[in-house]
């Protein structure tokens, strides 16, 4: 009696979950929506798709792409025989069954250009994460040429993405020189064809072809000359700022290139981490040109804080106007400063260094010798006073300190400081405070998006559901977006 009693109080076992859809079902299905996209012209059906896709690569085995392809593609088409080709062949054995496959099976109509395009993108995708660097470029070369026949708004969002990896695995293998003349046409060609997100596309990569082989100069001729219009992309505007920052620090514009790369690094993605950093130590030199000092929260954000320590300690130097402590910091991270393409721009600072411990040195002193002042800045030349009476010259000369010298005497004798509130120091202050936040303020009201005629058109029940349903996975996939694309 008790065994039968014990049985009955046990739990019933519960029923098996169901398993996942496999990844060749979501590829289907993500097919499906661009062949919705296509025939009823919505590029946004089509963002949604290169978003799926992105949230999915990591699970793309060589077996689900052969499989989409040959689902996606007609057996006796050019594009199923060269990407076939390009795909890694794996074992019998080691193929999975789809023990998930749905009660209804996906179709979809063969021949539509945008389903062509998009396998050539997943191939592409596909090859780069899996390192086979020649046949992706393989790859990236056919599609380009199938995109120069193609003239398809709803292809524009699988083109954008086809130039930005057609140009990175060149980058991957050092060849960017070699497609910066396919960039231009294809940057032509997308003028021509109103492509604007292929425009701004194509225009960022064309900076950073020129920016990585140090042709400023070009690089700044073509972002002059090229046609203007509102951003389509916030994360091609995002690269867009951070390029025409560092073509305006070159060029000597320091007050251009620190709003550039500013708001670069407050428009990008909390996940874009990398490209914050790179944006954040731009920006600290830049501010160190114009004789600020960035703050100490600058170099303590959530995860910068080691890549910062090199710029911290230069701005630590710059800081004290320590022209000795400054040479050991350049020395000390000079391959980090190589890597980073700033050491140009350090060697700049050294002039800053002198001449804020210069200004640190007449506010201590109403009146020192030129020979004390050389001792104080560690000047090692053959003539440091000399040379010590020329920079005091010239920093009075540019108002960075208020002093006169006695050449009798060889003495630097400095002015009472007066009052800051009587100049227009606060005033200019104020102003531009305001102004960065009525700038702020139009942009965000720039980059409100609505969907056409929702002032005339009652949303039904259904429309909601899909519309909160795209921004659930919009939000879901947005991390890995915004990582992949910086």
């Amino acid at each position: 009696m008790t065994d039968v009693q014990m049985s009955d109080s046990e739990p019933q076992a519960a029923p098996p979950a169901a398993p996942a859809a496999s990844a060749l079902h979501h590829l289907k299905e993500i097919a499906s929506v661009i062949e919705a996209g296509s025939l009823s012209k919505e590029v946004r059906r089509i963002s949604r798709a290169v978003r799926l896709t992105v949230a999915l690569r990591r699970r793309l085995a060589a077996r689900d792409v052969s499989a989409f392809l040959a689902f996606a593609l007609p057996p006796s088409s050019e594009a199923y025989t060269r990407l076939t080709s390009l795909v890694p062949k794996e074992d019998d054995t080691e193929m999975d069954i789809d023990t998930a496959a749905p009660a209804t099976q996906i179709s979809i109509k063969h021949g539509l250009p945008e389903i062509e395009i998009y396998c050539y993108l997943l191939v592409l995708i596909f090859l780069i994460d899996q390192k086979k660097y020649d046949d992706a470029k393989a790859c990236a070369n056919a599609s380009i040429a199938r995109l120069k026949n193609l003239n398809r708004r709803t292809v524009d969002v699988l083109a954008s993405r086809l130039y930005f990896y057609y140009s990175y695995v060149h980058e991957l293998t050092n060849s960017l020189a070699e497609i910066r003349g396919n960039l231009l046409a294809l940057h032509r060609m997308a003028t021509l064809h109103r492509d604007e997100l292929g425009q701004e596309t194509l225009l960022n990569l064309l900076l950073r072809n020129y920016l990585h082989y140090n042709l400023y100069d070009q690089a700044e001729k073509l972002r002059s000359k090229a046609p203007r219009f509102e951003a389509h992309s916030n994360q091609q505007f995002c690269r867009y700022l951070f390029y025409l920052g560092k073509i305006r620090t070159i060029q000597l514009e320091y007050t251009d290139a620190k709003e550039s790369l500013l708001q670069a690094a407050r428009k990008a993605p909390i996940t874009a981490r990398g490209f914050r950093i790179q944006c954040n130590k731009w920006a600290i030199i830049v501010r160190l040109l114009l004789g600020e000092i960035p703050e100490r929260t600058v170099f303590m954000q959530k995860g910068m804080k080691e890549a910062l320590t090199p710029y911290f300690e230069l701005t630590n130097a710059v800081r004290i106007g320590d022209l000795e402590l400054f040479r050991a910091v350049a020395d000390k991270f000079a391959s980090t400063f190589s890597a980073d393409r700033t050491r140009n721009l350090i060697v700049r600072l050294r002039h800053n260094v002198i001449r804020t411990g210069l200004r640190n040195i007449s506010i201590s002193y109403s009146r020192i010798s030129l020979a004390d002042i050389a001792k104080k800045l560690r000047l090692d030349s053959d003539n440091p006073v000399a040379d010590a009476e020329s920079i005091v010259a010239k920093a009075i000369r540019d108002g960075a300190i208020d002093a006169t010298i006695d050449h009798a005497n060889g003495w630097m004798v400095s002015k009472e400081t007066g009052d800051v509130y009587s100049t227009n120091e606060p005033q200019i202050a104020f102003n531009s405070r305001i102004a960065f936040c009525l700038n702020m303020h139009n942009e965000a009201v720039k980059a409100m998006r609505f969907p056409p005629n929702s002032h005339k058109e009652k949303e039904s029940a259904e429309k909601r559901r899909e519309r909160l349903q795209q921004e659930e996975e919009l939000a879901k996939h947005m991390a890995e977006e915004d990582d992949d694309d910086f």
